[in-house]
């Protein structure tokens, strides 16, 4: 790995932007491969970032490179991938056309199949699995908020990619067992779908016990599907795993207390589903509820609930009409 070539983000929506603005931030080179409408935005406001803590960091849009064009990977040193799953081919097309075989491919994406889809593409690359446990915003105007805590995980490998590009405000850890920690994140995106049926901010929907009984009844489907396939995850937090669907369970004021020492949420922290049904755009239901679903077909495990809320979240994309505002009782219904 070349560190002083750039850093390219392939897909910079608003995690790839905030990570791309961190580094870039921390005077490392950094390319953002960018569709015409954020590009346009950063070029007319500059880059304008965010976090739950209140800290504010901006940049011109000069201390970035941007581009439509993925031949701009031709000089990367390192590739991080943040597109949508149903993008992880294209992109990976891509990055064979353009990148050069020494380049290191970073996949910082939700669900759990993209590193195969990219070394199915990607034979001569490098390619390494990473997580992201925190939540970014695209506020408009070149300003992206992270609305929630946590270090990157990207797996272990000899050249230490994790601490090549760990730099202040964005912490990267290498992972020993990065497969673990991608189902243990899973598990816990399974309430990006909650958020989005309930049109409410993470921060008072998980401080209400309805929903956090809904979110623990999904959740315990969710790990009888690993359980099932022999898969054991591995939680991003300080509390472990087996124990989360217990805590969430509890009543408020014990609840609360935990979370916040555990975890920090802005007040307006949304899900990237929601974001998605709020815009219009189709989910990545089938890459995180479907992908546990497709684990429980395999060995014979019940998920009412789960299969409920997949169909759901397609009635609302269907409708286009954004999040649809649904209690914990409507989205129980008959599961």
């Amino acid at each position: 790995m070349v560190t002083d070539r750039p850093i390219v983000v392939a897909g910079a929506g608003a995690i790839g932007c905030f990570v791309g603005g961190q580094l870039a931030a921390a005077d490392r080179r950094v390319a953002l491969l960018a569709r015409s409408r954020v590009k346009t935005e950063i070029e007319r406001f500059g880059l304008r970032l965010t976090d739950f803590d209140g800290s504010e960091k901006k940049l011109d849009a000069g201390r970035l490179a941007l581009s439509e064009d993925p031949a701009i990977f031709h000089s990367a040193g390192i590739i991080l991938v943040t597109v949508k799953s149903a993008d992880t081919a294209d992109v990976a097309d891509q990055i064979a056309q353009h990148a050069p075989q020494d380049a290191v491919i970073v996949s910082l994406q939700n669900g759990v199949g993209n590193v195969a889809a990219l070394n199915e593409r990607l034979g001569g690359w490098r390619v390494l699995a990473g997580m992201v446990p925190f939540n970014v915003i695209a506020m408009g105007e070149g300003r992206f908020h992270r609305s929630t805590s946590g270090d990157i995980h990207v797996g272990a490998d000899d050249a230490n990619t994790a601490a090549a590009l760990s730099v202040p405000g964005l912490a990267m850890r290498a992972s020993r067992d990065i497969t673990g920690v991608q189902w243990g994140k899973l598990i816990i995106n399974l309430n990006n779908a909650l958020s989005a049926l309930s049109d409410m901010p993470l921060a008072a929907q998980l401080a209400d016990r309805n929903w956090r009984r809904l979110f623990a009844d999904q959740m315990a489907e969710g790990l009888a599907a690993l359980n099932a396939a022999g898969i054991t995850p591995v939680s991003a937090t300080p509390i472990p795993m087996s124990w989360t669907a217990t805590l969430l369970r509890l009543p408020d004021m014990i609840f609360n207390a935990i979370l916040g020492r555990t975890m920090k949420i802005d007040p307006e922290a949304r899900s990237s589903m929601w974001q998605d049904l709020k815009q219009g755009r189709k989910t990545e239901i089938d890459y995180l509820q479907g992908a546990v679903i497709a684990l429980a077909e395999q060995n014979g495990v019940a998920v009412p609930l789960m299969r409920r809320i997949v169909a759901l979240i397609k009635e609302a994309e269907i409708a286009g009409k954004g999040p649809p505002g649904l209690s914990p009782q409507q989205i129980r219904g008959a599961a």
